[in-house]
């Protein structure tokens, strides 16, 4: 008998089959490919963000009424904090971490991934580190938790999570600087490019500030537990991290995602690049107030020369990175009415998602203004959902526009489009009551029984918002799927047009 026979026969008995099946699955744990890493980080990012909308459902309902037992208000502080986490280090980081890794080296010529092996090792340290912090939650750790060997597994985990996402930025950022093929110079590639190399290096100069927090709570909450507040005190020290200025940075790529979509629309003539380079400049300003931990708030109370002492700092730390976001939408809708494009499903999901990006922006400012109270109400939870949430608008867009070069077929226009107003509505809904219960002193973080008379309407609202948005993201996870597989072949002009400007 042959070699081929015997192969032949191992097929018919399912040998080389169950062979083939573990190999491939070997193939994808032990890659260097950029698209494979990328993609499996969207993929895992996608599981966190139902669980954060899922959680984040279960608050509003706990909230709209005091006979509602669906949680135990002992837990009241962990959940909040497993919504904030999950959000930004579960979701909307390595979301747009992974869809860099996916597409900046095909933008840019690139044949390898600069440290492939180390953006893959830090891809799975992100993941185990966030199945650390999960397990840490559900023992009864995190901030606030009742069990300090939970607690210090949630630190060990968060830490795992930060030296995974500064793997996989270093990588992403010695990529675009060093592996350019020859002749695209920086000022050359497309914006979304630029706009992945400003992210990835300010979470490079910003994480290490978290990374040095952590290690102090770390050692003081295994020793004295005296210095820095104990298990109570964890949020104290690293919730800068978990607020703005920090989260302006992780929606810096929304302006890239947009200006190229926009780029492509008008068959590749960008908006003015210098503006769009200013712009996402001026956005990444918010780093200053990252590294430095300082809020500085606006105060109206006093004399003349105390409102403007304080006036500088308030616009250099809220307003200036708004402006920077202003610059790069306001030059995309101005390049679009000049050459009358026509919107695509991907400029939809871009365009809102930019949008509540900067609902959230201006929220935020107004946060800062001493003399609107609005320091720890519900105002500053519904600044991070129109942020976070507008970000994973932004990132579907990026899937929906990138998505043809990678898998070969295209997305059908108006389902993507239709599910991309439903998905506005439900981050419109989740957020918007917030702001006006913010103003009626809803305070942040608290259940029914320390909530004023008129927050049942608002959280209700609130509740069915991220009952929308969980349905949305559900329902284009599913329409990517279908049409990665049986979707309209892509033609060559698809391929051409991504890729504009290079």
């Amino acid at each position: 008998m042959t070699a081929i026979d015997m192969n032949s026969a191992m097929t018919k008995s399912g040998a080389v089959s169950g062979v083939s099946f573990f190999s491939k699955i070997s193939s994808w744990l032990l890659t260097t490919s950029h698209q494979r890493i990328g993609r499996l980080m969207v993929s895992v990012s996608l599981l966190w963000t139902l669980a954060v909308v899922f959680v984040g459902i279960v608050l509003d309902v706990e909230r709209i009424s005091s006979a509602s037992n669906l949680i135990d208000s002992t837990s009241a502080t962990q959940l909040f904090s497993i919504f904030r986490v999950g959000l930004i280090f579960g979701s909307i980081a390595p979301m747009t971490l992974g869809i860099a890794l996916a597409i900046v080296p095909m933008q840019i010529g690139s044949q390898v991934l600069a440290f492939a092996r180390a953006a893959a090792f830090g891809a799975y340290l992100w993941f185990f580190g966030m199945i650390i912090v999960g397990v840490a939650y559900l023992g009864n750790g995190g901030p606030g938790g009742g069990d300090p060997q939970m607690v210090d597994l949630f630190i060990l985990g968060l830490g795992l999570v930060i030296a995974g996402l500064l793997l996989v930025s270093a990588s992403i950022a010695t990529t675009i600087l060093t592996s350019r093929r020859a002749g695209v110079t920086i000022i050359d590639a497309p914006i979304f490019v630029w706009s992945s190399l400003v992210t990835s290096v300010s979470l490079i100069l910003t994480l290490p500030v978290m990374a040095g927090a952590l290690i102090f709570v770390a050692v003081d909450h295994t020793y004295e537990r005296a210095t820095f507040g104990a298990t109570d005190g964890v949020n104290a020290w690293i919730g800068w991290a978990l607020t703005s200025p920090q989260i302006f940075l992780l929606a810096i790529s929304t302006l890239g995602v947009l200006a190229q979509v926009v780029a492509t629309m008008n068959k590749g003539k960008q908006p003015l690049r210098g503006g769009l380079f200013i712009g996402i400049g001026v956005m990444s300003t918010a780093l200053i107030g990252t590294v430095t931990q300082s809020f500085y708030s606006l105060r109206l109370d006093g004399n003349l020369n105390d409102v403007a002492n304080s006036l500088l700092p308030f616009l250099m730390f809220n307003a200036l990175p708004m402006l920077g976001v202003l610059i790069v939408l306001g030059l995309c809708l101005l390049a679009m009415k000049n050459e009358k494009a026509k919107p695509s499903a991907a400029f939809v999901l871009a365009f809102f998602g930019v949008g509540m990006v900067l609902t959230g922006m201006l929220g935020n400012a107004l946060l800062r203004i001493n003399d609107l109270k609005l320091s720890n109400t519900v105002f500053e939870e519904a600044v991070l959902i129109y942020i976070g949430y507008g970000v994973v608008l932004s990132s579907f867009g990026a899937i929906a526009y990138f998505g043809p070069r990678i898998w070969g077929r295209k997305m059908p226009t108006m389902p993507v489009i239709g599910l991309g107003l439903i998905g506005v509505l439900g981050v419109v809904l989740a957020a918007l009551p917030y702001y006006i219960a913010g103003f009626t002193d809803q305070p942040a973080a608290r259940m029914t029984g320390e909530l004023g008379d008129n927050s049942q309407i608002w959280n209700s609202v609130a509740a069915i918002g991220q009952a929308i948005f969980l349905i949305f993201i559900i329902a284009f996870v599913g329409l990517v799927v279908k049409s990665s597989r049986s979707g309209e072949i892509a033609d060559e002009e698809i391929f051409e047009t991504v890729q504009a400007n290079l």
